[in-house]
């Protein structure tokens, strides 16, 4: 979100220049060229994609916008974006497919590089439990969760590698405060359950894997407790 707010606020600190040379007769920069309104669909969706967020949504939503700044400058007509429009779908859908398995097997073979460490194993069997690891650097955790509710919370932990979690909820809740200063990654098998990860994604060089089994339990991830 601040990487979006600075790139917003250049792009309109430079407009705002613009118009006051301009307006000073300085220069005599038209920045109304064709089809400009298309940068309002094109720069989000580009940002998106740089953030690493909702890679479909933002690709397609990127693709469109271009096809209409084409258009709108005659480089491209409509009747050859209606034949073209078909394979397009087919193409983008196709390597979203195979970006999205690549990605999940690198997710995978990072995670099983990883060193688990046991030294942290926590539960929460028909009641609750609320922990917070005594270590000031958690190299990792076990959290169960069984017909009970379990928060952890790492907020005063060191988080100096990539670490795992492996978090289990059966028929139960769970709560994981993590600190401001990791990237979370989420492979947790959900089955008549959810994850909520309410952690946005950071330029951090340590990530959080969260691994394991959602059964008609929840689990959130934040930053901040409620």
């Amino acid at each position: 979100m601040k990487s979006n707010n600075i790139i917003w606020g250049f792009i309109l600190i430079a407009v705002g220049i613009i118009f006051g040379l301009n307006a000073l007769d300085i220069t005599d920069i038209n920045i109304f060229f064709n089809g400009w309104w298309t940068l309002f669909i094109i720069v989000p969706c580009l940002l998106g994609l740089i953030r690493g967020k909702e890679y479909a949504g933002n690709l397609i939503g990127l693709l469109i916008g271009v096809v209409l700044l084409l258009m709108c400058n005659d480089i491209v007509s409509f009747e050859l974006i209606s034949k073209l429009i078909l394979p397009v779908i087919l193409i983008t859908l196709g390597i979203l497919l195979l970006s999205k398995d690549f990605l999940k097997n690198n997710i995978k073979n990072k995670i099983k590089s990883i060193e688990v460490s046991n030294d942290n194993e926590f539960y929460a069997i028909f009641g609750s439990n609320s922990i917070r690891p005594k270590q000031e650097e958690v190299n990792g955790a076990s959290l169960n969760a069984i017909f009970g509710e379990l928060k952890c919370d790492l907020r005063d932990s060191k988080i100096t590698k990539d670490i795992v979690i492996n978090a289990t909820s059966v028929f139960g809740g769970m709560t994981i405060l993590v600190p401001e200063d990791v990237n979370i990654i989420t492979t947790a098998t959900p089955l008549f359950g959810g994850v909520d990860n309410k952690v946005k994604s950071k330029n951090s060089t340590n990530t959080i894997y969260i691994k394991g089994t959602v059964l008609f339990g929840g689990i959130e991830i934040n930053e901040r407790d409620k």
